[in-house]
């Protein structure tokens, strides 16, 4: 089970929204690159990213941050927030992430989401970020009225290498992750799946070990930083 420790960047610092709501955020006192080194550390191999920044810009907005998190770190990385161009995935790639997480600008235009796979092979991942069954889109301030099961359908072949599922409702509420729909999706999805949204416990992550096969790993944010997972604890899941 790949475990990813989260680190969310806005303004420079390391912050947590509550469902996705950028006026209800807790800022933390370390910075990105500190967050990354104590990660490092205790012994993680991968870490996901999200530039909040970026998610609201559209643009690469701490390239600068992600690029040192990569070189002193070594660190497989993944990144998403506002990557909506090729220019944008090239400039992540470039600067050696694992995986770039393609989200809004893939569910609004699937022939982007088709040509990215294409031109960065084993490279994307695709965030579906779902409430009560329907995508979100725009950093979850638009409902799409699209089911997140037909859309996964739709661009299952188009050769995406992972899959975030986010239940929206859950995510920053420590409430555990929904891991009913997640397994829904990794049923059908034709490549790995990320659990995202909720974690709360050690007990979240041995659970997420039981489901099917094709869960890859977890993402753990807010309950690291608040204290309610600790990272000793958590490293020892990786190799459980």
């Amino acid at each position: 089970m790949k475990i990813f420790p989260a680190i969310d960047i806005k303004d420079k610092k390391c912050v947590r929204l509550v469902k996705g709501d950028f006026d209800n955020k807790t800022e933390y006192e370390m910075s990105p690159l500190e967050q990354a080194a104590k990660y490092k550390d205790h012994g993680f191999i991968n870490l996901h990213i999200v530039d909040l920044d970026g998610a609201l810009t559209g643009e690469t907005a701490n390239l600068d941050i992600i690029e040192e998190i990569v070189i002193k770190f070594d660190l497989n990385i993944e990144i998403g927030g506002g990557i909506r161009n090729f220019e944008s995935i090239q400039k992540y790639t470039n600067v050696g992430v694992e995986k770039v997480i393609l989200g809004s600008a893939a569910i609004k235009d699937k022939k982007f989401l088709k040509e990215a796979c294409k031109k960065f092979s084993d490279k994307i991942a695709l965030g579906l970020d779902a409430k009560n069954g329907y995508l979100s889109v725009s950093g979850w301030k638009e409902n799409s009225n699209q089911l997140t099961l037909d859309y996964l359908k739709e661009v299952n072949d188009y050769g995406a290498s992972r899959l975030i599922y986010t239940d929206i409702n859950r995510d920053g509420m420590k409430q555990s992750p929904n891991f009913e729909e997640t397994s829904k999706i990794a049923d059908i999805s034709n490549c790995p799946v990320i659990i995202s949204g909720g974690v709360s416990s050690i007990d979240d992550i041995k659970k997420a070990r039981e489901l099917n096969n094709n869960i890859e790993g977890i993402i753990v944010g807010k309950a690291i930083y608040d204290g309610d997972i600790k990272l000793e604890e958590l490293v020892k899941e990786i190799h459980a």
